[in-house]
């Protein structure tokens, strides 16, 4: 769900190593235990637990340096992070959301760049997918490899009420406002929209940006570039955007919506809106809360459509490429940690309990440990939705600090409402740059 670096072997799985950052369980250890120990930093998650306690004692069992779990709730763990990066009590591996959260503690030189490890190894560098890969890489450096699941943005439709409508999903930004305006008629909400949480309206921003001008131009905001908000490429989106809210692309009362509750999803499941742009897991979100849906086949998904003239390659994706894990500069077991990434991400033991998992790798070649698992069709155009993608562009609020991040989603909202417009919008941002 959104929002939803240690020492191993290299057959020690790495959703061990994932359920290290996904834990869901007490941690082992605290903050100034022992440091003849490799302290894993994470977050709780009760649902890896059991394969992390396995992958851990795998590892236990063949190395003379112990590993131990320390796990946090979200906001805890930020705050730990922060408080901790540079200090004796620092983790030596520590979970991170790659992008601009990582540079922060690149650019404080409290990280390794493991560059010149993957460079030895090029069969484990070449195993990931690169616009994947890409997210870890700061500057000249690669300062985090990818741990868990890929979760691209999809466009989710229901196939139930398109076919009773006779219509077909969209494949241009024309062909979806043609949908608005046929739903609409139909006194179906065209596009379900939980608004009262700026991170979904931002999927909008993200890919119309993407396709408009390319994700150069988001890579000079997240660089913060001068002038980076005012480029042409950012306003026009920002008035498709709002546009297509004022067209009633989401119904009139989009912002008392929440996706936490699942009321979008039940929203769209029931045939009351006949289309959802979500990340991955609601798939699996369907599958949990709304399974006779899915089982009987209503469950559609597609890109997200292009836009005629538009720069940026249709083949590109966003949301969330991976999480992260990377080794702290501070480790006063760097070697170990490094070569416990190194081994353990790409391995096949890593590959099959991550697909086993109900997750898809990051990795390139898993369509055949993808085939024949329960729900390989979606699995299998997810990998290949990413595998194909020029770029992958990881979530803005995730990208940018956090400070900019939250500036933005609230102003997202009101640009969603109308509340402002678009310049306003930009004006508001640039203060920030």
């Amino acid at each position: 769900m959104r929002r939803r670096a240690k020492v191993f072997h290299t057959g020690v799985s790495l959703l061990a190593m994932a359920a290290l950052v996904l834990a869901g369980g007490c941690g082992t250890a605290g903050p100034g235990a022992s440091r003849d120990r490799i302290q894993v930093w994470a977050l709780q998650d009760p649902q890896n637990e059991p394969v992390i306690e396995a992958g851990l004692g795998e590892f236990n069992r063949g190395s003379p340096v112990r590993a131990e779990l320390v796990t946090y709730v979200n906001d805890a763990y930020k705050q730990k992070l922060h408080v901790s990066m540079g200090s004796p009590n620092a983790p030596d591996i520590f979970f991170n959301w790659g992008g601009g959260n990582l540079a922060e503690f690149v650019n404080a030189n409290q990280v390794v760049d493991l560059s010149h490890a993957l460079a030895a190894r090029p069969d484990v560098r070449d195993a990931f997918l690169p616009s994947v890969l890409a997210v870890g890489r700061i500057s000249n450096g690669q300062y985090g490899l990818p741990m868990n699941g890929i979760q691209p943005v999809v466009l989710f439709y229901h196939k139930g009420v398109f076919q009773k409508a006779g219509l077909e999903p969209p494949k241009t930004w024309t062909d979806l406002l043609s949908l608005v305006d046929a739903f609409k008629s139909r006194k179906i909400t065209p596009i379900a929209l939980p608004g009262s949480q700026g991170w979904t309206e931002l999927m909008y921003l993200e890919y119309l940006l993407d396709r408009i001008g390319g994700p150069d131009r988001f890579s000079a905001i997240a660089a913060r570039r001068a002038g980076a908000w005012r480029d042409p490429s950012v306003l026009r989106a920002l008035q498709m955007c709002q546009e297509l809210a004022e067209r009633g692309g989401f119904g009139s009362n989009f912002a008392s919506i929440n996706y936490d509750n699942t009321g979008a999803s039940k929203l769209f499941a029931t045939g009351k809106a006949a289309m959802f742009l979500m990340g991955s897991w609601e798939y699996t979100s369907q599958l949990s809360n709304n399974p006779d849906f899915v089982k009987r086949g209503d469950l559609g998904w597609t890109t997200f459509p292009t836009v005629d003239g538009g720069l940026g390659d249709p083949a590109n994706v966003v949301g969330n490429p991976a999480n992260y894990f990377s080794v702290a500069a501070s480790s006063p077991h760097v070697r170990d940690a490094t070569t416990l990434l190194i081994e353990t991400l790409s391995s096949d033991a890593y590959v099959r309990d991550l697909v086993n998992s109900g997750q898809v790798p990051a990795v390139a070649g898993v369509e055949a440990k993808l085939a024949g698992t329960p729900n390989a069709e979606f699995a299998t155009f997810t990998y290949e939705m990413v595998a194909k993608a020029p770029s992958f562009t990881q979530s803005w609020d995730q990208a940018l600090s956090p400070a900019v991040g939250t500036e933005m989603l609230t102003n997202l909202q009101k640009l969603f409402l109308s509340k402002i417009t678009p310049d306003e919008f930009v004006a508001a941002m640039e203060k920030l740059s």
